[in-house]
């Protein structure tokens, strides 16, 4: 399910799914705010075995030796789907007293992952290292990437959350 405002995404989707499994008939349905895009195949599961039963917070989340191989050659590929699935790249704000008493306040952008699961950060956060982009965990559900280096660095291997 994605929200309906990301229509480069919600295109490309299909033909992703295609990719995968070329034999495959990927549909989409379109819902209030939302697009469902989904293929049944039944070896979905050897592709990510991560995939169970409950909440994934409640349950251990790791890669795969042959996954890590993949996120270690391509980590931006992982932060894309991560960062434009369960992140934001938001203005964030910030103030700082002056010599003269005034308040400054001041904005500047960040990207946010969130999530509840500890181990679907430490993949996040293991290949942001990969990557080379420095990152924080600003709270329990949020991982934030707020350097102007940082950020300049993620919008470059991700780019816009479309």
């Amino acid at each position: 399910m994605n929200d309906a405002r990301y229509v480069e995404t919600n295109a490309r989707l299909p033909m992703l799914l295609s990719r995968i499994k070329p034999t495959g008939s990927p549909y989409q349905r379109h819902r209030p705010g939302c697009v469902i895009t989904a293929m049944w195949w039944m070896h979905w599961p050897c592709l990510f075995p991560q995939h169970g039963r409950g909440p994934k917070h409640t349950r251990r989340i790791a890669l795969e030796r042959w996954q890590q191989r993949i996120v270690h050659d391509q980590p931006a590929a992982l932060l894309r789907g991560l960062f434009h699935s369960d992140g934001a790249r938001v203005a964030n704000w910030a103030t700082r007293p002056l010599k003269n008493g005034v308040t400054r306040r001041y904005a500047y952008p960040r990207w946010q992952f969130s999530n509840r699961s500890d181990d679907i950060h430490r993949i996040c956060q293991d290949a942001l290292d990969l990557a080379g982009v420095p990152w924080r965990r600003s709270s329990a559900v949020h991982t934030s990437v707020s350097t102007r280096a940082g950020v300049a660095a993620l919008d470059a291997l991700i780019g816009p959350k479309r």
